[in-house]
């Protein structure tokens, strides 16, 4: 497949684009780097306008990258059809910031979205459309299935659920449009920095264990999330990408169906860190409890989270060094 990865100097995207160009596929990038780290950039080689990557001892063809908010030149490439597929993972992430900056999120978000979905569109070109597990709010029914009722609790979550129905919509309208969305339950693993105050819990607990900080905790620690390795959101994406169904805005949790609080993965930091707590107030716009029921998922795109918890923590641990 020739691919394009909105956001692939971030988190999720960097992943993704590894396992993509390991794989085979020709992969283009574009990031804008407003949450990309430049650690990502010192394997780059600039040539004119355009970064090249390879991995090293790789000998398949590099990686191209451009320096862009994927609002200008890149979506004229993208109404030409030239891509098989568009991961989109660009977004300005964290419920925290959203709710302090609704106008700036809503923009980046949720308009910059609608214009990449039109464009794909006039390509004829499948879009796998990252969305969160935010939409549903504080969910009634746990394990939480994809058509129970959206209740988006953050101007983010707002974005999302917008997007989400903006691709219904489009899929209602217009015949070449094709446009899956993946709800991400709390990814967390390698690449994911923990050096923001918008920065999720796992990747800010090793960021403290890492650097003999304090361990924020926000409430009582009896919250509880559905943690979702990232390795299981990049297998998630590319099934997406390679399925044979059309899509019209069909959404899919990617999670474990499982949670786990708070306090469990703080009192493993302290265990094994002898990490330090500080408590904080709850953060507005965050909702207490999380699980996906993943059987949507399984059975139509044959996605497993192979990669459960505390297995996926052990592996992040190895990443940040810090065993």
């Amino acid at each position: 497949m020739r691919v394009l990865v909105t956001g692939g100097m971030g988190f999720i995207g960097s992943n993704l684009v590894k396992r993509l160009h390991l794989e085979g596929h020709t992969v283009d990038v574009v990031d804008d780097m407003s949450n990309g780290h430049e650690e990502f950039l010192e394997k780059y080689e600039v040539r004119d306008s355009v970064s090249v990557l390879r991995y090293p001892n790789e000998k398949r063809e590099y990686i191209r990258f451009f320096k862009d908010d994927f609002a200008g030149s890149i979506l004229s490439t993208v109404a030409a059809g030239v891509y098989d597929v568009i991961f989109h993972l660009a977004a300005v992430p964290r419920v925290s910031f959203s709710v302090e900056y609704p106008a700036e999120t809503t923009e980046a978000n949720l308009n910059k979205t609608v214009m990449l979905f039109d464009a794909a569109r006039l390509g004829k070109t499948r879009v796998v459309f990252s969305s969160s597990s935010s939409v549903y709010g504080g969910a009634e029914f746990r394990p939480t299935p994809e058509d129970h009722r959206k209740d988006p609790k953050s101007p983010y979550a707002w974005q999302k659920s917008a997007c989400e129905d903006a691709a219904k919509l489009f899929g209602s309208l217009y015949e070449d449009s094709d446009i899956v969305c993946l709800r991400y339950f709390n990814v967390f693993g390698p690449n994911q920095y923990g050096d923001s105050p918008y920065s999720t819990a796992v990747s800010a607990w090793c960021h403290a264990a890492k650097n003999n900080l304090e361990c924020r905790s926000d409430g009582d620690g009896t919250q509880s999330r559905d943690m979702c390795y990232v390795d299981n959101v990049v297998d998630a994406n590319i099934l997406a990408a390679l399925s044979d169904q059309k899509f019209k805005g069909d959404c899919y949790n990617i999670a474990c169906n499982d949670s786990t609080t708070n306090g469990d993965i703080l009192t493993y930091f302290i265990n094994n860190f002898s990490a330090k707590v500080r408590n904080a107030p709850w953060r507005a716009g965050d909702v207490m409890h999380t699980r996906a029921d993943v059987s949507k998922a399984k059975e139509e795109l044959g996605y497993e989270p192979k990669v459960k918890f505390w297995e996926g923590l052990e592996r992040t641990i190895k990443w940040w060094g810090l065993k």
